[in-house]
């Protein structure tokens, strides 16, 4: 309703972040009504025992990789871009905007493909909810850290999130770790993360820093032999091939003679 309306920009944007909000408070892990009294400046010592929330507790996993995947995202990008284009940089898609900002040749560019873009955007309306993000609303809705996601990026806290993005996640994995490769490319796509591996390790760094693995699945199914072809791969952009280039190339080379 809010797309199809004939309200200018300004209004729609409005709309979709108070949307978002109250989507957000929809999805919360917690006792409802003790985080609603929080909203308010109030406190409850102990959850209510009455809310949905009590009675039938959401199945909830460790999402405190997913979440600082976005807090990165939000920082790398300078905390001046609204949720669509912070996702379109975690899941890799290749926009204008992207390009214009230089925002493909981050470190978390591509690093998000794990999930789709609905449930990115319930991770945004969760951490927002649990005050980690703020929403610039008099400006074009852009995102913010708060000193709430400080500990979480230091790795001093975790944070729980619901089942449901637990198995999308799996599910995307499972394919991204083989259920998608064509069997006379599986070996080559093992050498592929063995070797983000080695240098995840010499970097000191996650693995899905150096590539993710849609994109080493793509690697192995292109077979690019040069700079220029391993550039048309998602999730490879110029400071990538520099640094790292040569190395998959030679992956890829060997397996090939």
């Amino acid at each position: 309703m809010v797309d199809g309306s004939e309200a200018g920009e300004a209004r729609k944007r409005n709309d979709r972040a108070k949307l978002d909000a109250l989507l957000g408070w929809c999805e919360v892990t917690d006792c409802r009504r003790r985080s609603l009294l929080e909203y308010f400046g109030d406190e409850l010592e102990q959850d209510c025992g009455n809310c949905d929330v009590c009675l039938s507790p959401p199945e909830v996993f460790d999402g405190t990789e997913v979440a600082r995947k976005i807090l990165s995202a939000v920082y790398r990008t300078g905390q001046r871009f609204g949720a669509v284009h912070v996702i379109d940089v975690l899941m890799g898609k290749d926009t204008d905007k992207v390009r214009q900002h230089g925002h493909d040749e981050l470190g978390v560019f591509g690093i998000g493909a794990e999930l789709e873009q609905q449930q990115w955007r319930s991770v945004l309306r969760q951490l927002i909810v649990l005050g980690m993000l703020t929403v610039d609303s008099a400006g074009y809705g852009a995102l913010q850290l708060s000193q709430k996601s400080r500990p979480l990026l230091r790795g001093e806290t975790s944070l729980p999130l619901r089942r449901d993005l637990l198995l999308a996640r799996n599910a995307k994995a499972a394919k991204r770790k083989g259920a998608d490769v064509a069997v006379e490319d599986q070996d080559l796509f093992e050498a592929l993360r063995e070797c983000r591996k080695r240098l995840a390790v010499e970097n000191a760094v996650p693995p899905y820093v150096i590539f993710h693995d849609a994109t080493l699945m793509q690697m192995a199914a292109d077979k690019p032999t040069s700079g220029e072809a391993l550039l048309e791969i998602s999730g490879v952009g110029q400071k990538k091939l520099e640094r790292y280039g040569l190395m998959f190339l030679d992956v890829i080379g060997q397996a090939s003679r």
